[in-house]
Parts: C-alpha cells; sequence; structure tokens
C-alpha cells in the first residue's frame, strides 16, 4: 500500500521540476526597441554628416551595432542591449561632433567676413569722396 502523502510529493516535486524547466527556459527578450533606436540613431548620424565629421565614431557606432545584432541572433540579449545602448551614444556623440566641426566652420566664416567688412570700410573711409 502507499504512503498518503507520496501523490501529494510526487506532485509536488513535478510541480517544483516544472517550474525549474521553465525558469530555465525562460530568457531575456531581445532588445527590439535598443535595436531599433540604435539603427534610427546610426542613420541619421550617418545622413547628418558624420561620415565626414566624426568618421571614427561613426564607425564605432555601426560595429557596436552590428555587434549588438550579432549577439541578439545568438541568444545574448543582455550583451546585444548594452551594446545597441553604446552604438546609439556613439551615434549621437559623432551626430554631436559633426555640428561642432560645422558650428566652428560657420564661426570661421563669419570671422572672416566681419574681417573683410571692416577693412572695407577702413578703406572706404580713407578714399576722399
Amino acid at each position: 500500500m502507499t504512503h498518503p502523502h507520496v501523490p501529494r510529493l510526487l506532485a509536488t516535486t513535478a510541480l517544483a521540476g516544472a517550474v525549474a524547466l521553465f525558469g530555465a527556459c525562460a530568457s531575456t527578450p531581445p532588445p527590439s526597441s535598443e535595436l531599433a533606436v540604435s539603427t534610427a540613431a546610426v542613420a541619421h548620424a550617418a545622413g547628418a554628416g558624420a561620415p565626414e565629421g566624426a568618421p571614427a565614431e561613426l564607425r564605432s557606432a555601426r560595429d557596436k551595432l552590428a555587434r549588438a545584432q550579432a549577439a541578439s541572433s545568438s541568444g545574448d540579449q543582455d550583451l546585444a542591449r548594452r551594446l545597441a545602448l553604446e552604438a546609439t551614444a556613439e551615434a549621437q556623440l559623432a551626430e554631436a561632433l559633426t555640428e561642432a566641426v560645422r558650428a566652428r566652420k560657420a564661426a570661421a566664416e563669419l570671422t572672416e567676413a566681419d574681417r573683410v567688412l571692416r577693412e572695407e570700410m577702413a578703406r572706404k573711409a580713407r578714399t576722399p569722396q
């Protein structure tokens, strides 16, 4: 005759095993939104002139994005998420550096235009009317 607690013990053990099995199968979800944001950030930086203004930073962003996509495909979602976030930051840095280069060029052009205008005004002031 079977002990009265054996069926309950077997059921509890089976339930615990199933929970452990499902817990082991459950993994971090793919970082879909992070990958999408990173892809958009890299594309935006490239469109904003980063290939010329900040090529090293853009290259790094593209590399990290590719590595993030590969990590996600191979199931390493935590690494994929981290690399996607880093790629986004690199792309934003590339875009900011590109804007800084543009701003410095614009400032230099304004300084030169101001210098030429002042010289022209000084020349006209010296010329008799």
